[in-house]
């Protein structure tokens, strides 16, 4: 199809309040949004005692095109290499 757009990749924030690491990470990802087109999702893991299982320890935690691309900080070149590349966003190196 010619001139078909794609809707912008998502980006979830995995967070929780209180949490200073996830409000630098929330303040940086709206910084990031100026650069680069995303769609942000806040999820409070609190909210989900799975989600809250799986990532109390790590939050803030971010995941590009579906998969975890960082825990705790986030690294802005990185970020706007992984939110370009789908299929390799680098799960198995995270920033800490």
């Amino acid at each position: 199809m010619v001139g078909a757009t794609h809707p912008p990749p998502e980006v979830v924030l995995y967070t929780r309040a209180g949490c200073h690491l996830c409000d630098e990470a929330k303040q940086q990802l709206q910084q990031l949004s100026n650069q680069a087109a995303f769609e942000l999702r806040e999820v409070d893991i609190d909210l989900d005692p799975e989600l809250q299982r799986r990532y109390n320890d790590e939050v803030p935690v971010i995941f590009i095109h579906g998969r975890k691309a960082f825990k705790y900080r986030i690294d802005p070149r990185q970020f706007l290499k992984r939110l370009q590349a789908p299929g390799d966003t680098g799960s198995d190196s995270f920033s800490r």
